[in-house]
């Protein structure tokens, strides 16, 4: 199986387990050269990172074009290009638009996945630009999910490599905080009408269920740690992933 991290800018690298792959956020109000800063360090430690471009957190064409030379100035072969924050803060409000300037020739590409829809938009809208993305993408990088069902009946509908999105070792109470922002109704409702079962999930080990559950479809997943670093290097190296 082949897993791969999210940190931020601020993540101090030698906290990091030993995987390969790294994604580096650019949240709402960040620097996008904080994050492509961040990547320059990664390659010079061996890593492959990943940066995030979140389209309605980028200005304008100026601004995109330049963090994407500054990323492959510093060996930056692969990113995930996102749509991000609500609102947009300039020229971009989708992925799509991003994706269509070409800037991101001879690099790898993923995109966002939504198995079980997201807050702010339709799932009808989701599905046309699943559509409309899918030419320029490599593969597909998913919303974190608990509920199996969603993530396998997502990954047969794809023509392309689905990473599924899960969590590190978290309390319950935090996995509901952040099921409620990621819009993940279903996997709300599969903690609550798995209670018993839920309250497992407080422990290092909690991700393995819903590994088992998938990995018959897909051999890649992107851990989510919202925090818990510490927690889930623990259970990397405990269950020998890392």
């Amino acid at each position: 199986m082949n897993f791969s991290m999210e940190i931020s800018p601020k993540t101090d690298l030698l906290t990091l387990p030993n995987l390969k792959d790294v994604y580096i956020t650019f949240l709402p109000g960040g620097n996008y050269k904080e994050t492509a800063d961040k990547a320059d360090e990664l390659v010079k430690k061996g890593f492959n990172p990943i940066p995030h471009f979140p389209a309605r957190s980028i200005t304008n064409s100026a601004q995109l074009k330049e963090y994407v030379l500054r990323c492959k100035d510093v060996g930056v072969k692969q990113v995930l290009v996102i749509g991000g924050s609500r609102e947009p803060v300039g020229d971009y409000e989708s992925s799509i638009q991003l994706l269509e300037t070409g800037y991101f020739e001879g690099m790898k590409i993923g995109i966002a996945g939504h198995p079980e829809g997201s807050p702010d938009i339709s799932d009808s809208v989701l599905e046309k630009a699943m559509k409309d993305k899918k030419p320029y993408a490599d593969y597909i990088v998913t919303q974190w999910l608990l509920n199996p069902q969603p993530i396998i009946d997502f990954i047969s509908k794809q023509s392309v490599p689905v990473h599924v999105g899960i969590t590190g070792p978290l309390k319950i109470t935090s996995l509901i905080k952040f099921a409620n922002i990621v819009g993940a109704k279903n996997s709300i409702n599969f903690i609550k009408s798995n209670f018993s079962k839920a309250l497992d999930l407080m422990k290092p080990k909690d991700p393995n269920d819903l590994i088992e559950k998938i990995k018959n479809h897909t051999n890649h997943f992107h851990i989510y740690t919202f925090g818990g670093l510490k927690e889930t290097n623990q259970w990397l190296k405990d269950n020998n992933y890392a």
